[in-house]
């Protein structure tokens, strides 16, 4: 198994794979526990988690065998079945039955399928809060990938971010949604997956390679104080120093890796088009309904303050992997939700370039940067960044990628 770092050097230089990541620990867990269990709609390899295989662990199956597949036995831990709904439901009877964990897999757009089971779910875990018996069940987890962001194949059909909403409009219900911001929040969430008890995690990542931002210290942190933290290295002003939060001219904000990713390069333009600019980033690694955070350990209004200000009249420009309303709405729990100006998946889709898929809901580095420019009234920068974003449009149309300096 990769050693993770626990120092990271130039921020953002190194790129890696949280799914193949991901692949990894699920094959350290299957090796050391015999009664962990992967349930995956056929798709374990498409989302790179094939790393589970090399264990010498095999599919579940019980019929003819072809000498092209993958490995195959009666008593496999890897169960794959193209119905997310008999998955779920067999996770579900595993996870009670045994009360040990197990994790299911699946395209973010199809795990819609199974939503009304996800509910049923939470009713059970409430009810079973009163009841004089009630056993300790390990966390339902499921590992939500090949996402809205990045369908470069499949088009529009396969993008939505819908069920990340769902759980979040749920009032009090033990719900968290985590977002890994690359491979290594990828092992602290992964962790904490397995940890956590009578709790539905659901965790967003893609399987391209990302960059790296932080180290698992960092990482271990987010979840210790309540789901955000400060990413110092993009909240420094043009002389190095750490710009404060009710001195600064904006916060920058995101949850996702790929959000993430535009939101930071989006400071880093801005910096260098307007090098006077105060900007101060926080990263969001878990939400829960109604909260920053887990359901166990919510951001408090204090730390919140801390991190975003108390100053009610500097801008929040928030990046969503999911639906812009639903982290307003949690933010403006927080705060006045006329600071928050959010962007993310406004369902516009189509099979298009990785950039322009960003672009195309608003939500890439230039889309971000013009939101300040506008605010700033720099018609300069204002054509500028509308220049760009239409020159890779043209560009893309035409020959089927982005242009160089925009490649994702």
């Amino acid at each position: 198994m990769k050693k993770m770092p626990t120092e990271i050097k130039n921020p953002g230089t190194k790129r890696a794979s949280s799914a193949e990541r991901i692949g990894e620990l699920i094959a350290e867990k299957m090796k050391k526990d015999k009664t962990f269990y992967l349930f995956s709609p056929d798709e374990t390899t498409s989302n790179k988690l094939d790393k589970a295989y090399e264990t010498g662990e095999a599919r579940a199956w019980d019929a003819p065998k072809k000498p092209y597949d993958l490995p195959e036995q009666g008593n496999g831990r890897i169960v794959e079945l193209l119905s997310e709904n008999t998955l779920f439901a067999t996770m579900v009877g595993h996870i009670l039955g045994s009360r040990e964990p197990a994790m299911m897999t699946s395209y973010e757009s199809f795990f819609n399928v199974v939503t009304s089971q996800i509910i049923q779910h939470l009713k059970f875990l409430k009810q079973a809060d009163n009841a004089k018996d009630r056993k300790s069940y390990p966390a339902l987890n499921l590992l939500s990938t090949s996402t809205c962001w990045r369908q470069d194949h499949n088009g529009f059909s396969h993008q939505s971010p819908a069920l990340i909403s769902t759980l979040l409009s749920i009032p009090n219900a033990k719900v968290n949604c985590l977002f890994p911001v690359d491979d290594v929040a990828a092992t602290a969430t992964f962790d904490y997956m397995l940890a956590t008890k009578n709790v539905v995690n659901l965790t967003t990542f893609n399987k391209t390679e990302e960059p790296r931002w932080i180290d698992i210290n960092h990482a271990k942190f987010q979840f210790v104080n309540g789901g955000a933290s400060l990413f110092g290295f993009a909240s420094t002003d043009q002389n190095g120093n750490l710009v404060d939060a009710d001195s600064a001219d904006y916060i920058f904000t995101a949850a996702g890796d790929i959000p993430t990713r535009e939101a930071i390069y989006a400071v880093n333009i801005l910096k260098e088009d307007i090098p006077e600019i105060r900007i101060r980033f926080v990263g969001i690694n878990a939400l829960t309904p109604g909260a920053i955070g887990t359901y166990g350990n919510k951001l408090s209004h204090q730390n919140f303050a801390e991190l975003f200000g108390r100053d009610e009249n500097i801008p929040i420009v928030a990046n969503f992997h999911g639906y812009p309303e639903t982290l307003k709405t949690i933010l403006g729990n927080y705060t006045n939700s006329f600071r928050v100006r959010a962007h993310g998946f406004v369902d516009e889709g189509t099979t298009t370039t990785p950039f322009e898929m960003l672009s195309l809901n608003h939500a890439s580095r230039y889309d971000l940067a013009l939101e300040v420019a506008k605010d700033l009234n720099r018609t300069d920068l204002i054509e500028k960044y509308q220049g760009i974003l239409m020159a890779n449009y043209i560009h893309a149309n035409k020959y089927g990628d982005d242009l160089a300096e925009l490649v994702v």
